[in-house]
């Protein structure tokens, strides 16, 4: 499992002009071209996949439990600023999340505004554009993790992330032939103060989706376009297994003709329909 930390660092430029002098053009050469081969290594390792194929999935009898496993980093704690976390929906699929802490989550930056909050985590669920520029996100905290899709399978299991103010749980995606469920995923937040979130991501029902009603979840966000993923009725059904408090369309059209729709929003009869506008900030609440 790999998890990408985002660092700032410096190099210093006042070295002394005789001690490089001192040294032979070999040595010189052999130290540029050494470090020049470091970086080209670094920065291939970092380098987000943005391309998916188009293809029919086969899919596999994958039970719940081996769907999921718990993969734990070093847990912090951290003091509590806020009563309530709060949920900025920015459109399309794009949501920014400021726990109690006063940590603040991207999840598939690309629509809206709002990004000029500095990131503490950025999720990603699968490589589409339109789910994947996290170079929207004008600052980053110090720490700042980015956990994407290819971090969050390992040999077939979906990887659990426990960061203290959230532990992160990826949860299967896809299953249609636009979105590989071997390279998507969703996203369920636990957030220190018990509330739950999930978030679909790019998908048609999938066979995990039933077991999560046991978690009693508090808000569920359901893709329903109907064009590269399940429409409003696949949708309506799918929230009706999961059984969270709030069912929320996202992801409502695709993200050529626009970042919300609420005709389309309207049409999502799910049981317990909240309807969020894009730009639209809530209190997230148990």
């Amino acid at each position: 499992m790999a998890i990408m930390i985002a660092l700032c660092g410096c190099t210093d430029k006042g070295n002394d002009k005789k001690e490089t002098d001192s040294r032979t053009t070999a040595e010189v050469t052999a130290e540029t071209t050494s470090e020049n081969e470091s970086s080209s290594a670094t920065d291939d390792q970092t380098v987000t996949d943005n391309t998916m194929e188009d293809e029919t999935i086969t899919t596999t009898e994958a039970t719940t439990e081996e769907v999921t496993t718990e993969m734990t980093t070093e847990k912090i704690e951290y003091e509590k600023i806020y009563d309530k976390a709060k949920l900025l929906y920015m459109g399309h699929a794009s949501i920014r999340i400021t726990t109690v802490e006063g940590k603040v989550i991207y999840i598939d930056p690309y629509a809206g505004e709002g990004y000029d909050v500095p990131a503490d985590l950025i999720l990603i669920t699968h490589g589409h554009g339109d789910h994947n520029m996290p170079q929207l996100i004008e600052t980053q905290n110090e720490g700042c993790k980015t956990i994407s899709y290819m971090d969050c399978i390992v040999d077939g299991v979906h990887q659990s992330f426990d960061l203290g103010y959230v532990q992160v749980d990826a949860v299967e995606a896809g299953y249609n032939r636009n979105h590989d469920e071997k390279i998507c995923v969703g996203f369920i937040l636990t957030f220190s103060d018990g509330v739950t979130v999930y978030v679909t991501g790019d998908t048609s029902e999938t066979k995990q989706m039933p077991s999560l009603a046991e978690r009693a979840l508090d808000y569920a966000f359901f893709c329903c376009d109907g064009v590269y993923n399940m429409g409003l009725e696949e949708a309506a059904k799918c929230a009706e297994e999961v059984g969270a408090k709030h069912n929320i369309p996202y992801h409502m059209i695709p993200g050529d003709r626009g970042i919300f729709d609420r005709e389309v929003a309207e049409q999502f009869n799910a049981p317990n329909r909240l309807i969020i506008e894009a730009g639209e900030e809530i209190e997230l609440e148990k």
